[in-house]
């Protein structure tokens, strides 16, 4: 099913110990450890999420429960197997041996924390949560809400926040005055500058396959890309005339948001970038943060445009507020199956756990059809919303 090269099969104890802490769960969860870098498709501000399966008496047993945490589970490298061990695959047996000592060290480094009484699946690592008078943190005991639904309250904390970032937690105008005319300015020059990078031909390959697919559709502005004996500035000048066309009609289109992560970055890294945020949102996220809410990020940008904008803000780096990015290559964002796959990312049992902040209606609409629970952004430069929209809107976090 993934074209494993090697599997490596361990019994080693901080395997086994991670998955007895929480008996009932399903997963193994942890960010912000720079061993995570050493799994393949994840980096330091990433949340690494293994699967975890029940144990069998016969090793073969586990084949059908196996198979199906690995297609329910398409990013992992890893099965975690209750109270055994895991498996470990890779291209290569370097490969596979490389990522089971990062995975043992961070369930090492998860054991330790526990110990200590710090979360090791939350961006700071603080103290952990207990339950204490029947109550866990951000969630209620039965008793308190029957207690407030007799007083005529209810509003329980969410144990998720999803947010939009144009129009919700930025400024459009940042994306649309400063980003974006940034990305078209510099397109030509960033591709000539890295054109034999392996990360620019990567980006280059996904546009050769959008424009491919526009050309066969007809989409206005396409234009055919010469292959790469052409010549290097011929190469170029297609590519630059197709994302100049491709920005022009504000695309949602995840090859052309790589290509802008990528300008962007460098855009930051020189310091001629900087991210804008609304005045109040890093005093919510602090404050859902210490509430033990988890914080996630879903935009059309590419994860690579969303931590750029979060980690140089004009209030400094946020990141460490926030548990992970969802980008395009979950589904559109005005399609209900995208906010689906996101409660499954999450593994929440009910999606109504998840609150999702937006400014746009049909993303509004497409998110409450999946079950979340959905508020609407009021924001300066936002476009007006219909008519009895039937949606609670916030001008400010701190109203949630």
């Amino acid at each position: 099913m993934r074209d494993a090269g090697a599997v490596i099969h361990s019994h080693g104890i901080e395997s086994c110990l991670v998955t007895m802490i929480n008996p009932l769960s399903k997963e193994f969860r942890i960010t912000h450890m720079e061993m995570i870098k050493g799994i393949k498709g994840h980096g330091y501000y990433d949340e690494l999420v293994i699967p975890i399966i029940e144990n069998t008496a016969y090793e073969y047993e586990l084949t059908e429960s196996l198979a199906k945490a690995i297609e329910a589970y398409p990013k992992t490298t890893a099965v975690l197997v209750r109270n055994h061990g895991i498996y470990v695959w890779g291209d290569s047996w370097i490969n596979a041996k490389t990522q089971s000592e990062c995975y043992h060290y961070l369930f090492d480094a998860a054991l330790k924390l526990h110990q200590m009484g710090l979360d090791w699946s939350t961006p700071d690592h603080g103290p952990i949560q207990s339950v204490k008078s029947g109550q866990k943190i951000g969630r209620e005991s039965d008793v308190s809400v029957k207690a407030r639904k007799a007083n005529g309250e209810i509003n329980l904390l969410p144990r998720f926040i999803v947010l939009d970032i144009e129009g919700t937690t930025t400024p459009i105008s940042f994306v649309s005055d400063v980003l974006f005319p940034y990305a078209r300015d510099n397109v030509r020059k960033h591709l000539s500058a890295t054109y034999d990078a392996p990360e620019t031909q990567d980006d280059i390959k996904l546009l050769r396959s959008q424009v491919q697919s526009d050309l066969e559709q007809g989409v206005a502005g396409a234009l055919p890309i010469p292959p790469d004996d052409a010549g290097k500035e011929e190469v170029i000048a297609a590519l630059v005339t197709n994302v100049e066309a491709m920005i022009k009609a504000d695309r949602k289109i995840t090859a052309l948001k790589e290509l802008q992560g990528h300008i962007w970055q460098t855009g930051y890294e020189n310091n001629e970038l900087k991210g804008i945020v609304f005045d109040d949102v890093p005093e919510a996220l602090e404050k859902w943060h210490a509430q033990g809410i988890k914080v996630y990020i879903y935009s059309s940008g590419s994860r690579l445009a969303q931590r750029l904008i979060f980690g140089h803000t004009n209030f400094g780096d946020l990141r460490k507020f926030l548990s992970g990015f969802f980008d395009t290559t979950v589904g559109n964002k005005r399609e209900a199956r995208s906010y689906t796959e996101i409660s499954a990312s999450l593994g929440v049992d009910k999606p109504s756990d998840i609150l999702f902040v937006t400014d746009v209606y049909q993303e509004a609409t497409a998110a409450k059809a999946a079950g979340l629970e959905v508020i609407i952004s009021i924001r300066p430069g936002n476009g007006p919303l219909p008519e009895n929209h039937g949606f609670k809107t916030i001008n400010s976090f701190l109203e949630i």
